[in-house]
């Protein structure tokens, strides 16, 4: 497999927020897969990493994603670029599944996660629309459970689509993360109560779920100090 030409780029910021940003070049070294199958292509002009959920898992919203090693990440800002396709045996219900997991621990046991549901971006269906964007806690709090006892509270809608590239970038500081889509100025969804709480902390992870081709390009980091 070709090196990953995903670069995580900064440099020392002096600001308000005492934020730095870590400059890190990662090849496949830097890179463990979780649950997934990886590889590296050129989509629609950038150098990205094509990221597929093993078969084998099952469940939805698991720990099935490509595991930055080496950054250990407990506040500041993600941003990244991602692009899904489905699969050609997707089921379904698939909905191009794709995001960022973050304050992931050793095991992969615990983390935080938001990832975006790019069909329904676009979707004749209101209630379909609504659940475009989704915030989920693994184990504990996956979508369903979120759904059922905090309806609209960890769902948002927000225009996208498939087979696009969408930048997302989410800040997040203390127990709250916010998702920025496509570097609009209002953030598509406010957590205000991530479910680890403020002091989690851990490594971040380039998501997908069952259906989905997913693609990720772009990555940068910036850790608030």
């Amino acid at each position: 497999m070709r090196s990953v030409a995903i670069v995580i780029i900064g440099c020392l910021l002096l600001s308000a927020t005492n934020a730095y940003s870590q400059a890190v070049r990662l090849d496949r070294n830097n890179l463990k897969p979780v649950d997934v199958s990886m590889a590296t292509e050129k989509v629609m002009g950038r150098e990205a990493v094509r990221v597929v959920k093993d078969a084998a898992v099952k469940e939805f919203d698991e720990p099935t994603f490509v595991k930055i090693k080496d950054i250990d990440f407990q506040d500041g800002t993600i941003e990244v670029k991602v692009l899904s396709r489905l699969l050609k045996d997707a089921p379904a219900f698939a909905r191009g599944f794709i995001g960022v997991a973050f304050r992931i621990d050793e095991g992969n046991k615990a983390y935080e996660s938001i990832y975006i549901r790019p069909t329904n971006g676009r979707s004749e269906d209101q209630v379909r629309r609504n659940h475009s964007i989704q915030y989920y806690a693994y184990p504990d709090y996956k979508f369903d459970r979120l759904r059922k006892e905090a309806p609209e509270r960890y769902e948002s809608y927000a225009d996208m689509g498939l087979n696009e590239w969408v930048t997302m970038r989410i800040e997040v500081r203390g127990q709250q993360a916010k998702l920025f889509l496509n570097d609009r100025e209002e953030p598509s969804l406010i957590v205000n109560d991530l479910k680890h709480g403020a002091s989690a902390s851990g490594a971040i992870g380039l998501w997908v779920d069952v259906g989905t081709e997913g693609f990720f390009s772009d990555l940068k980091v910036q850790k608030d100090k």
